[in-house]
Order: structure tokens, then C-alpha cells, then sequence
């Protein structure tokens, strides 16, 4: 018998408790497993031995079905970058001593790109040292932008929400006579998966939002302009997409010099820019709205696909370590079709995963810079499909609470 642990790391999702169900339920599953540890706060947790039996606290299915619908991450998370092993070795002695100190034979951490790299780092350490512990990553990101696999969990509720957010937005720009612009900045970095995927909307026949602008296009303000004027001709009320992380020239007023732990910008305030630009050229009504962080955790309006196949990796990810012996990978997902919509769930070397990120393919924007294509419709329309059953009281949506 022995026992493993699980930890979550990155920005928070609708998804992310759902994959750690999913672990837990593969863990349960496996007659060898004993004790399954949570680390509170990421590696931070393994780091300073603060573990929770998740045994004592998922205590029956209701509580695991809670769990699955229950936003953000109950354990915890961090933006920890472990230093390189061959310079200083001091942190992972101590993961090291953690983990033998609760018998502790496989690791799984739910994160970005980012925590991959945590994944790749203790891999490499613990086979350059002969020390028996398996690590697999379990992807999640509302970013899309993870390498290796199709998509992430997280995204699909999250694109699920913008879409719906920007459909009641269009509702509210319509009722009034006057001409208007409204430009929507959307979360995505440096790739303008989540952005992109509003084109959804196109399915049920809304021509909103007109323009939609990603960092993977070429962006400049003029041409912008001339696209919103262009726009007006036809709409009433345009209504405009872009992601948080297109550049406008030369402009510094959305850019920060603030970094993460992993050396990442903090973007804020290019919708903001782009209405006091509109608005300075455009005799119009012009306002801007930024979704901020209601994308990451609206499980209100979650994927049930997204929920779903966020807990089956997580249990594939025990199956993988456990039944297959496998270290130093990444669950991913593979799409075998679109209609009807099919994956299966693979391992991906955490090498090729780690520190890197998958950008909005270039063929899926138009010539013009300014949308995207069918394929983009086709690609994401699977994701955001189905509605989980929520628990609710005194008409608001209950979630699972670690610390009351």
C-alpha cells in the first residue's frame, strides 16, 4: 500500500475541482492506494508538508458531485517556479522529504503551462536520482493555450460564458435609437483562443460581435477604425471582441512592468484604450467592458462537456501512473471527430508541454485580420455543449466550501 497526492496551481477555472474529483476517483479506484493527499496552495504545499486527507473530506458522492460543479480550485493555488535543481537543490529535498514522510509514490498537479514546468523539473530530478515517485501533469487553462492537446479543461465553460455574456450585451445595445460601438475586452494573454471562441454565437444566427481582434493578427488602431466605420454602415450597434493581449503600436497605457513568478505581463486596459480612441474619432456612444475575472469561474453557466471530460482526465491521469507506470507526461486530449464530437485521452511528454504555448492557428483568422473562420466555429462549438444539474439554496448556486 502506499499513497499519492494531488495539488492545483494557476489561475482558477470552472473546471479545475472537477479534474481533481477525477484523480480522487481514480485513486479510490486503485486497491494499492491508501491515504490521497491534497497539498494546500500548489508544490507551496508539498514544499511545507501542508497536506489534507481528501478521504476525510470527500466523504461520499454528494459531496464528490458538489465538488464537480464548485468553481476555482478548494485547495489552493500558487504561481511557484521552482529553481533549476542543478544550481540549488534545497526545494526539492524538502518535496522529497515530504513525500516519504507520508509514503508518498505519485504526484499529479492540475495546472497551465506553467506548473508543467514543476511537473518537468521534479521528473527529471527524481529519475537523475533513482527515486521511485511518478508525476503527471493534468492540464487546465481558461487560455486554451496549452500544447499537446486539442483543448484544456476549463476553456469550454469559459468560452460558454463569454459567449453568453456578449449575447446579453447585444440584447442591451439594441434598445436604443442612437448609433453606438461597444467593444468587449476578453482574457487571453498572448493567444486569442477564448476571444475567438464568441463566434459561437453564429450558430444561432447573431452576427455579433462584428469584429473580433486576437494577438495572433496584425492589429493597428487605423485600420481598427476604419473597420468599426465600415461596421456602422450596416449595424446599428456594433459590437466588438478583443483579446486582452493584442498591441496597439506604440501605446503604453494597457501595458504593465509588473511580471509573475514565471516572468509573464500582466495585461490590463486595451477595451478601455480602444474607447477613448473610438470615441475621440467617432461622433457615437462608445463604451467599453471588460469581463475580467467572472471568465475564469461562471460555473453557473458551466459545460457540462468541459465538467465531464475534466474529471475523466483526471482519472486517466491515476491509471496512467499507476496501471501504466507512466512519469513525466501530460494527460492530453486527442479529437478523433467533430460530428459526432469524440476524443480520447492520451499522455504527452511534459517536455514538449512545458513553458510552451499554443497560439490561435493564423488560417483560422479572415484576410481582413478582423474574425475568424468556420473552422474556428467548428472547432469550438463541442466544448461548450451541455448544462450540469446544480444544487441550490435560497436560490443561489451551492458550492463545496473546504473552510466554512
Amino acid at each position: 500500500m502506499f499513497n499519492i497526492a494531488v495539488a492545483q496551481s494557476g489561475g482558477p477555472t470552472a473546471a479545475i475541482n472537477a479534474s481533481l474529483t477525477g484523480v480522487f476517483n481514480g485513486a479510490e479506484q486503485n486497491p494499492e492506494v491508501d491515504e490521497i493527499y491534497g497539498a494546500e496552495n500548489g508544490i507551496e504545499g508539498i514544499l511545507g508538508d501542508r497536506l489534507f486527507n481528501l478521504r476525510n473530506i470527500l466523504t461520499d458522492e454528494h459531496d464528490k458531485q458538489l465538488l464537480i460543479t464548485t468553481p476555482s480550485t478548494i485547495l489552493g493555488s500558487c504561481r511557484f517556479k521552482l529553481k533549476d535543481y542543478h544550481e540549488d537543490e534545497t526545494d526539492y529535498l524538502k518535496i522529497v522529504d515530504t513525500f516519504n514522510r507520508h509514503n508518498i509514490k505519485a504526484f499529479f498537479y492540475i495546472g497551465g503551462n506553467d506548473s508543467m514546468d514543476t511537473v518537468m523539473k521534479l521528473h527529471s530530478y527524481f529519475t537523475e536520482n533513482n527515486i521511485d515517485i511518478k508525476v503527471v501533469g493534468v492540464p487546465k487553462t481558461i487560455d486554451n493555450d496549452v500544447t499537446e492537446t486539442d483543448h484544456t479543461p476549463g476553456f469550454g465553460s469559459a468560452a460558454k460564458y463569454v459567449a453568453a455574456s456578449l449575447q446579453e450585451i447585444i440584447r442591451d445595445s439594441r434598445v436604443y435609437s442612437i448609433p453606438s460601438v461597444t467593444i468587449v475586452e476578453i482574457m487571453g494573454r498572448d493567444a486569442g483562443w477564448l476571444a475567438a471562441s464568441s463566434c459561437v454565437l453564429r450558430a444561432n444566427g447573431e452576427p455579433a460581435p462584428h469584429m473580433i481582434y486576437l494577438p495572433e493578427g496584425e492589429f493597428s488602431p487605423e485600420k481598427f477604425l476604419n473597420d468599426v466605420k465600415q461596421a456602422q454602415l450596416r449595424y446599428k450597434a456594433v459590437i466588438v471582441a478583443v483579446s486582452e493581449g493584442i498591441s496597439a503600436g506604440n501605446s503604453s497605457e494597457f501595458s504593465s512592468e509588473l511580471t509573475d513568478a514565471f516572468g509573464h505581463k500582466y495585461n490590463s486596459g486595451i477595451g478601455k484604450w480602444l474607447e477613448k480612441f473610438t470615441a475621440a474619432h467617432i461622433g457615437c456612444k462608445v463604451r467599453s467592458i471588460e469581463l475580467n475575472v467572472m471568465q475564469r469561474c461562471s460555473s453557473h453557466i458551466a459545460s457540462l462537456t468541459d465538467l465531464t471530460e475534466a474529471e475523466r482526465i483526471g482519472r486517466e491521469a491515476v491509471k496512467a501512473a499507476l496501471e501504466y507506470g507512466e512519469s513525466g507526461v501530460m494527460m492530453a486530449f486527442r479529437r478523433i471527430s467533430n460530428n459526432p464530437y469524440r476524443v480520447e485521452i492520451v499522455p504527452s511528454d511534459i517536455t514538449k508541454v512545458a513553458n510552451q504555448e499554443k497560439k490561435f492557428p493564423r488560417e483560422w483568422i479572415n484576410p481582413e485580420g478582423n474574425n475568424v473562420t468556420v473552422d474556428a466555429l467548428n472547432y469550438f462549438l463541442p466544448l461548450i455543449q451541455g448544462e450540469p444539474v446544480l444544487e441550490y439554496k435560497n436560490g443561489i448556486p451551492v458550492h463545496f466550501r473546504l473552510n466554512q
